[in-house]
C-alpha cells in the first residue's frame, strides 16, 4: 500500500468532490505536500485515514466513546500542564521547544510543580551505593549496556529498600525530588558523587557518564523536551494509580512500568538493535530509496502499521502529523551526519513520517557515545517530572478514574439462568 495519495485518491476515500478536500487543507483538517518535481499536491494515506475515522465518530456517540481513548479521540481528562496544538508542544502555554533552549529540568519541574526551583537541589535521602546498584543491574550492572528491564528492577528495589523512609520528608514537593534522584541512580545504574548530588540534572548525567561540559547542554536540553507529553500512556498511568489514593512513589513506578513497554519509551531498545542494519544500508537513487521503502510499507499493509515494524520503528507520530517537534529540536543540534540525515529523508519520501522523539534519543546517545540504553534513561529521568506534575493535579481534583467498558462477552438470559447439571436431573432453577 503506497504512502502517498493523490487529490482524487483522497477525495474518493473521503467520498468528498474536490474542492471539499480542498477546504480541509485550507481549515487545517488535513495536510498536503508538493510532489517533487510537480505542481501536483499528495497526501499522506495515514492522515487521509484519520480524518475519516474522525468523521465517523462525530456520526456515532457510540464510536465517539469508544474512541475516546484513542490518539484522535475526545479529551478525557482535565489538566493545565501540557498542550499539543498545531504541531507544537507546550508546558503551562510557552513552547516547549523554546523552553529547552534555556531551561533545566529542575527549572521546568518548579513550573509544573508550582514551587521555586531551588527546592528540587536541597540535600535528601541518601543515594543508593554504587555496589548495591551495580548488583541490581545483574551481569550487566558494570557494563557499557543498560537495560530497560534492569532500569525497572532497579527502581523497583530501590523504592521496597527505601520507600519508607521517603515518607519521612516534609512534602510532596521534597518526595517528588527524591523520586527523580532514584530515577536517575537506577537508569543509569550508577550513584552521583556527593558533590555533585545538588547540581542540576544534566550536570549530574554529564559527571556519571564522564562526559565534555558542552555535551551537558544535549542532555539538558533531551531531558527538557521529554518532561511531559499530555496523556500518553505512562502519564495516563500515573494518573490512574494516583487517582487511587497510592502513594507518589507507586505512582512513579507504574508510569515507570508503562513506559518500558515497546510501543512507549521501550521502542529505544528495538530502535538501537535496528540502526546499524539502518546505517548500513548501500548507496542508493531516489528511485531505489523509493522502491526499497514502499516495498517495507506494503508489507506492513498500513502506513499506521510503519511505527511498529523493523524499518519504520521511530518514525512518524499521529499527534504530529508534520514532524515531531522535540526530535527536530534535538537532531538539529547533532552535528551532520550524511548517512543518517540520507536515511531520514529516504524513509519520508517512501512513508510521509518524520524522526519520533525515540529515534532522536537514540541518535544523541550514540552521538555521545552513552552507554547502550541510556536513550531509555534520558527519557525516564525527563518523564519523571510530568509523571509527578500528574500526580499532583490528580490529588488536587480528588477524583478516581473509572472509565466503563463496553461489553462485548456472551449476554446472559434475562430471565433465567438453567445450571446444566440440574437440567439434566430434571430440575430447572429459575431466577425470574
Amino acid at each position: 500500500m503506497q504512502a502517498w495519495m493523490n487529490a482524487r485518491e483522497a477525495a474518493t476515500r473521503l467520498n468528498v468532490r474536490a474542492q471539499t478536500l480542498y477546504a480541509y487543507v485550507s481549515r487545517g483538517l488535513l495536510e498536503s505536500e508538493a510532489v517533487p518535481g510537480s505542481r501536483n499536491k499528495r497526501y499522506r494515506r495515514s492522515d487521509v485515514e484519520r480524518l475519516l475515522r474522525q468523521q465517523g465518530t462525530t456520526r456515532n456517540p457510540r464510536s465517539a466513546a469508544r474512541a475516546s481513548l484513542n490518539w484522535h479521540g475526545m479529551p478525557v481528562l482535565k489538566s493545565s500542564l501540557t498542550l499539543i496544538k498545531d504541531g507544537n508542544l507546550y508546558y503551562r502555554g510557552q513552547d516547549a521547544v523554546a523552553l529547552a533552549e534555556y531551561s533545566t529540568l529542575e527549572e521546568l519541574a518548579g513550573s509544573l510543580w508550582g514551587c521555586d526551583a531551588a527546592t528540587l537541589l536541597k540535600p535528601g535521602l541518601a543515594e543508593p551505593g554504587a555496589m548495591a546498584l551495580r548488583a541490581l543491574g545483574g551481569a550487566n550492572g558494570s557494563s557499557r549496556t543498560l537495560h530497560t528491564q534492569h532500569c525497572l528492577n532497579a527502581f523497583q528495589v530501590v523504592v521496597g529498600q527505601q520507600g519508607e523512609q521517603l515518607q519521612t520528608l516534609d512534602s510532596s514537593i521534597a518526595r517528588g525530588a527524591q523520586l527523580l534522584r532514584w530515577m536517575r541512580a537506577s537508569t543509569t545504574l550508577r550513584a552521583c558523587p556527593a558533590k555533585f548530588a545538588r547540581r542540576p540534572m544534566h550536570e549530574q548525567l554529564q559527571r556519571i557518564w564522564g562526559l565534555e561540559t558542552q555535551a551537558a547542554d544535549l542532555l539538558r536540553r533531551a531531558l527538557v523536551l521529554c518532561a511531559d507529553h499530555e496523556l500518553n500512556v505512562s502519564s495516563f498511568t500515573a494518573r490512574c494509580v494516583a487517582s487511587s489514593g497510592a502513594s507518589m512513589a507507586a505512582c512513579v513506578t507504574a508510569g515507570l512500568a508503562a513506559l518500558s513497554g515497546a510501543r512507549h519509551g521501550g521502542a529505544t531498545a528495538a530502535i538501537e538493535e535496528a540502526w546499524p542494519g539502518w546505517m548500513s544500508l548501500p548507496a542508493r537513487t531516489p528511485t531505489e530509496h523509493r522502491q526499497f521503502f514502499d516495498s517495507v510499507v506494503a508489507a506492513a499493509n498500513t502506513t499506521a502499521a510503519i511505527s511498529f515494524t523493523p524499518i519504520g520503528l521511530g518514525f512518524g507520530h499521529p499527534l504530529y502529523p508534520n514532524g515531531d517537534p522535540r526530535a527536530r529540536s534535538l537532531l538539529a543540534h547533532l552535528p551532520t551526519d550524511v548517512v543518517r540525515d540520507r536515511f531520514v529523508e529516504a524513509v519520508f519520501e517512501a512513508t510521509g513520517l518524520r524522526p519520533s522523539v525515540d529515534f532522536a534519543l537514540v541518535a544523541v546517545r550514540r552521538q555521545l557515545g552513552l552507554p547502550a540504553g541510556a536513550a531509555f534513561a534520558l527519557f525516564a529521568i525527563g518523564r519523571v517530572v510530568g509523571w509527578i506534575a500528574h500526580i499532583l493535579e490528580q490529588r488536587k481534583y480528588g477524583s478516581l478514574i473509572r472509565p466503563r467498558a463496553e461489553y462485548l462477552g456472551p449476554l446472559p438470559e434475562s430471565h433465567k439462568v438453567i445450571d446444566e447439571r440440574a437440567k439434566s436431573q430434571g430440575r430447572v432453577v429459575s431466577f425470574g
